[in-house]
Order: structure tokens, then C-alpha cells, then sequence
């Protein structure tokens, strides 16, 4: 398996990939920093995530969090993903935000939440062009 780096925020996971058939995806970005993210997620039969994705350019950050949280991820339900914070965000960063840097942390969130509204026959606001 090859794995995509975005050496210029020095983050490198396995996650950081497109993903083929997912369940469902989506992305999104920040557009006062120009992080970009989109999310992947493959749901098994009982409605659990069986795999997590994504790939995306930003800060440390962004990436960092987006890829800590296709980890956790793993095995939770739709239900216990929607249920998840900004909070559990920035416990799992262990690190100090500025609120600045909050909105970096916790794109990865927006984006999940946001494919999650999506799948469920919603309409999500974004603030990219999806046809691009």
C-alpha cells in the first residue's frame, strides 16, 4: 500500500488516503487558513466504521487531528460519531489551543459531522465548490 505525505505539515499516516467505495465522504476547508480536508468512511454491515480515511492539506494541526481522529473512530457507530466534541477534540490533541487554532483542530470534526448530515439525507453548508 502506498501512503500520500503532505511533507510540507510534516504529518504522514496511513489514513491519509483516498478512499475506493466508501460509505460516505465528504470535505470541506477553513477558508481563513485554507486548511483542507475530506473525510472517508466505510461502514460494516451492523453500521459500524470499519475503515477511515481522508486526505488534505493544512497545518500541523489540522492534520494531526483529522488523523488522530480516524483512529478513534474505529469501530463506533454512526450515533456515537454524531455524538462526539469539540472537546473530545482537543482532549485527544493534549495539547493548548488558541481559539485560532481551535478552528484548525476541530476541522476534521466539521468535516466528519458534516458526511454524517450528508448520508443521512441532509444538506450541509460548505464553504468549498464540490465541483471542482
Amino acid at each position: 500500500e502506498i501512503y500520500q505525505c503532505d511533507w510540507s505539515s510534516d504529518v504522514c499516516s496511513s489514513d491519509l488516503r483516498i478512499m475506493p467505495d466508501p460509505t460516505f465522504d465528504y470535505g470541506d476547508q477553513n477558508p481563513v487558513c485554507g486548511d483542507d480536508i475530506h473525510f472517508y468512511v466505510k461502514l460494516d454491515n451492523q453500521g459500524k466504521v470499519e475503515e477511515a480515511s481522508y486526505e488534505g492539506r493544512g497545518c500541523a494541526i489540522s492534520q494531526a487531528s483529522v488523523s488522530l481522529l480516524t483512529e478513534i473512530i474505529e469501530e463506533m457507530t454512526v450515533e456515537e460519531m454524531k455524538n462526539l466534541t469539540n472537546d473530545d477534540v482537543t482532549e485527544m490533541l493534549g495539547i493548548p489551543l488558541s481559539p485560532i487554532r481551535l478552528k484548525c483542530a476541530i476541522l476534521g470534526l466539521k468535516v466528519l459531522q458534516g458526511g454524517i448530515i450528508k448520508h443521512e439525507g441532509g444538506n450541509v453548508g460548505s464553504s468549498i465548490d464540490e465541483n471542482k
